[in-house]
């Protein structure tokens, strides 16, 4: 009996080492499979964003936030005003007469922190013929001189030198002096029965175009920034969701083609064994 205790024991022995290899791979996969149901869905759900990720999304927003407060900035300083301002139309001006009163006009300068003084300056006069209608009107450089002083074409920067001051006004009443009836462009009121004419409009069409272009661009282009970036997000998040369900699927099909297999394989080895102890053993 001695010599037919070892084939035996091997036999068991191999039958404990095929019972903790086919339990071992069932317990992996129920571990991985637990794993995957719970904690790596959160995972997915949270995926950190790269660094440029981050970088575009902070530059999108630094676009809108820049757009806005040009949008506030130019909106108090040009759109305000040119919405109150006096609706103006185009016309033809033609030089009547240019002079310089007599009487100056007071004005206010500051030269230092604390040092204020008073001075005057000489008042220019420009008149001239609006083409539509004929009509004598008297000549401004833009909407700010009228508002400052209807009575002169513009208001100089006050200061204590009269002679520069008085050489400034003549080189201007020399400039329209020179026209010698060739007509010009102004604009003038239709809505006022005012005789007041501007040379130049400060707030044109093209002024407010641009004032509403550039900020509603920088705005467009910070919100596709952040909206590309955040749909990118989002489709890798789906693409990873999709790779981990196919990755399970495929995890969960092969660990069972490889126990039917090792099935076969140890039933096969089995009885092999059973043969070779049936042989062994006496008649």
């Amino acid at each position: 009996m001695q010599p037919f205790s070892i084939p035996v024991q091997i036999t068991l022995q191999g039958s404990r080492r095929r019972q903790g290899r086919t339990a071992f791979p069932t317990s992996g996969k129920k571990k991985d499979t637990d794993y995957s149901d719970g904690d790596l869905a959160d995972v997915h759900e949270k995926l950190p964003s790269s660094a440029g990720e981050d970088r575009a999304v902070l530059l999108g927003f630094a676009m809108m936030g820049f757009s806005v407060l040009m949008f506030f900035l130019l909106g108090t300083t040009i759109l305000k005003p040119f919405m109150l301002s006096t609706r103006r139309e185009e016309s033809n001006c033609t030089t009547i007469h240019t002079h310089i009163m007599d009487d100056w006009l007071d004005c206010a300068f500051t030269c230092g922190v604390d040092c204020r003084g008073q001075g005057t300056f000489p008042c220019l006069q420009v008149f001239v013929n609006l083409a539509h209608s004929g009509q004598k009107a008297l000549l401004h450089y833009n909407e700010e001189a009228v508002q400052i002083n209807s009575k002169c074409f513009y208001t100089p920067k006050c200061h204590r030198n009269r002679n520069d001051l008085l050489n400034n006004a003549l080189d201007i009443k020399e400039f329209f002096d020179h026209k010698n009836g060739t007509p010009f462009s102004c604009f003038y009121s239709p809505d006022s029965q005012s005789e007041n004419v501007i040379l130049v409009k400060k707030y044109d069409q093209m002024v407010i175009f641009h004032c509403l272009f550039w900020p509603s661009l920088t705005l467009l282009g910070g919100a596709l920034i952040v909206g590309m970036v955040r749909l990118t997000q989002h489709l890798s998040l789906l693409c990873e969701k999709y790779s981990t369900a196919v990755r399970d699927e495929v995890g969960g099909k092969v660990p069972y083609m490889e126990q039917h297999r090792f099935k076969l394989w140890s039933t096969g080895r089995s009885k092999g064994r059973s043969r070779e102890i049936l042989r062994w053993w006496p008649n």
